[in-house]
């Protein structure tokens, strides 16, 4: 009798994806997670500690995450990018809040290699080229590093809210991410730009003086500029751009690398 076939080992994303589907038990019904408040979504969140981290950019929303976390869950993790091109503000704000609330925050970096040929091969600015470059500098500068600072991981926290832009318009508080294999939890889904402001006037959190500036969203440095009255709060983000493109790849993987027929730098 010829022996039965052998047992294909598993690749890493699909163990994780494994670990996702069957081991987490079923996340709460969205008809539930509505009703609960940013403090009750990240109560809800600790059942993974320690496989949990935040990762912040520093923005507003994840200042005022941060502060939460600092009464609901001291201690616990969180990671940071630190994509090279980054506003001196955003390190200035970076200190304030380590200070502020006492924590260590994990910086995650490119690799110095893919950087190096990237820039060696392409230039400093090659995202300005075309939506395919800019992709590549973001996987680069970003996902790659997040793919690291998210390992081992069971869950993952994020700053994230509807109203940011239209590519965020479905986001819940608790979801399944199929590319990082993590549960994603976003306890501010639900606020409006004002309750995030009114949280941080409330309670004093520290946060970028950018936001002072006209720039409702920061990224890296040379991809972010002011707004202008009447503009869409991410229209400072790869202003080159159409709204549907702007995404690095973080939080619904990258946008397609066709360009719709109207697209232009």
């Amino acid at each position: 009798m010829p022996p039965e076939p052998a047992t294909p080992t598993p690749t890493a994303t699909e163990r994780r994806t494994e670990t996702v589907e069957t081991i987490v038990e079923p996340l709460p019904p969205e008809s539930l997670t509505t009703t609960w408040t940013a403090a009750e979504t990240l109560s809800w969140a600790g059942r993974f500690q320690p496989r949990l981290a935040l990762a912040s950019s520093f923005g507003a929303e994840d200042v005022v995450v941060i502060d939460l976390l600092a009464k609901v869950l001291p201690g616990a993790r969180i990671v940071t990018l630190d994509t090279g091109r980054l506003p001196e503000e955003t390190y200035e704000v970076m200190e304030r809040v380590r200070r502020r609330y006492g924590l260590r925050i994990d910086a995650f970096f490119p690799e110095q290699e893919a950087v190096e040929r990237l820039e060696r091969d392409k230039g400093w600015f090659s995202f300005r080229d075309d939506i395919g470059s800019r992709i590549e500098c973001c996987r680069i500068r970003k996902v790659e590093p997040l793919r690291r600072a998210l390992s081992g991981l069971e869950a993952w926290i994020t700053g994230l809210r509807r109203g940011q832009a239209v590519t965020r318009s479905a986001v819940a508080k608790i979801e399944r991410d199929p590319q990082f294999g993590l549960v994603k939890i976003n306890p501010l889904a639900d606020w409006t730009e004002e309750d995030v402001w009114d949280h941080i006037r409330r309670h004093d959190v520290p946060y970028s003086t950018l936001h002072d500036r006209g720039y409702p969203s920061i990224g890296c440095a040379p991809c972010t500029r002011a707004v202008r009255p009447g503009e869409d709060a991410r229209a400072g983000r790869w202003w080159w751009e159409q709204p549907a493109q702007k995404e690095c790849g973080l939080h619904s993987g990258p946008p397609a690398a066709k360009p719709p027929a109207n697209w232009s730098i």
